[in-house]
């Protein structure tokens, strides 16, 4: 017969044998705040972190209607042309009757924020704790600071119908290539990607072309993911066409 003197329940979780953590018990560190603090770096207590984030950003954005993604340096000084660009790129979007979310920093990130709050559109900044960062930028009207990327890159893939790539470093790759697996796998739909800047990106492209592609790890239809242009009024018109594709405009009523 099994010996269960030493089970013990740890919430949910049953341990048994070698796996018995003696101590105290939840409900006492909870309440005991002579005890240690480094129960709240732990995993478990980091997993209810994780949900609250998820939660928050749900909750904050159910709302927002459609919108568009800006992503770009935060180093891009605020007299820099791609500054510039931002700032129409945020403009023009809102005049289309987008939203605007950036990742809430400074720079080109900054510029978009900027642009679509003056033109009386909602300026979105999901932002996040960095070492070398702090806060968000005077332009969001709505922001959320996340701890966790993973976090923050669902928040922006899940309300944003499109996303516009200013030039920038190793964040705005990492979301641009994030936003293109997740087309190329079909898990996100009529999803268009412009990359604006045509002598910053027309690298990467030659790259992807002339090295992925001609070793065959990429497909030729890869590449029509992108949209490679230096004209802000062409990137926003693909996301009016997008989504004119998602939510077509319902056909008027025959009068009875």
């Amino acid at each position: 017969m099994t010996d269960r003197t030493h089970d013990r329940m740890s919430g949910p979780v049953v341990e048994r044998r070698g796996q018995v953590r003696e101590g105290s018990t939840t409900d006492q560190r909870l309440l005991d705040s002579r005890g240690p603090t480094d129960w709240v770096h732990t995993d478990p207590w980091r997993v209810l972190r994780i949900q609250a984030e998820f939660v928050e950003g749900f909750g904050a954005l159910a709302e927002l209607g459609p919108a568009i993604a800006v992503f770009g340096s935060a180093r891009t000084p605020a007299d820099h042309p791609h500054y510039a660009v931002a700032e129409e790129a945020g403009r023009k979007l809102v005049e289309a009757g987008f939203a605007v979310i950036t990742g809430g920093g400074p720079g080109a990130m900054e510029g978009a924020n900027k642009g679509a709050c003056e033109a009386g559109g909602i300026s979105v900044g999901l932002g996040i704790e960095l070492p070398f960062e702090s806060g968000l930028n005077q332009w969001v009207d709505k922001g959320i600071n996340f701890r966790y990327f993973f976090a923050r890159k669902t928040m922006f893939v899940k309300y944003s119908q499109g996303f516009v790539v200013l030039p920038g470093g190793l964040g705005t790759l990492d979301e641009l290539f994030e936003a293109l697996t997740l087309v190329q796998t079909q898990k996100v739909t009529s999803f268009p990607i412009v990359l604006l800047g045509t002598d910053y990106w027309s690298g990467l492209i030659g790259w992807l072309r002339e090295t992925a592609l001609a070793e065959g790890k990429i497909n030729a239809t890869d590449l029509d993911m992108m949209v490679l242009t230096d004209d802000v009024d062409e990137a926003v018109a693909l996301m009016v066409a997008a989504r004119e594709d998602r939510w077509p405009t319902p056909a008027p009523k025959r009068p009875e």
